[in-house]
């Protein structure tokens, strides 16, 4: 399969930075693969599980917000959060879901509450999911 560059960087620095055959991420909108070829855009990230094939091999991420650009043939992923499967907590995952749960499951939470353990619950079960992914 043809490769395109591809480089991935969070606010920690490079984390990535070679050949791809292809990149699937989650946007606010869907889901978005891209391949050798690929239009130029830029696309707002979601959150969810990024999935990088590099030499044949599919290696799995979590990924939140930020951003995707393709341009001239090479792919920029900016996510704010990016952490590869096998370096996830999965435990820490699953307390962090319990948490969450348990400040969603009180009563009189302010909207600011109520949105903010909505996105700790969410990040949770996508690091969760990817964790356990890499597992497979």
């Amino acid at each position: 399969m043809t490769g395109f560059p591809l480089k991935i960087v969070t606010p920690d620095g490079l984390l990535f930075d070679g050949m791809a055959e292809q990149v699937t991420v989650r946007t606010i909108t869907g889901d978005l693969g891209v391949l050798a070829g690929h239009i130029n855009c830029v696309v707002p990230l979601g959150m969810g599980r990024a999935t990088i094939v590099v030499d044949g091999k599919k290696r799995y991420a979590a990924c939140i917000g930020g951003m995707l650009s393709v341009l001239n043939g090479s792919v920029s992923l900016v996510p704010t959060t990016f952490e590869w499967a096998d370096k996830i907590d999965a435990e820490r995952a699953e307390r962090a879901e319990k948490k969450a749960r348990e400040i969603l499951a009180a009563k009189n939470l302010s909207n600011l509450e109520l949105r903010l353990a909505e996105a700790r619950l969410k990040r949770a079960l996508v690091r969760k999911g990817v964790a356990y992914m890499d597992r497979k």
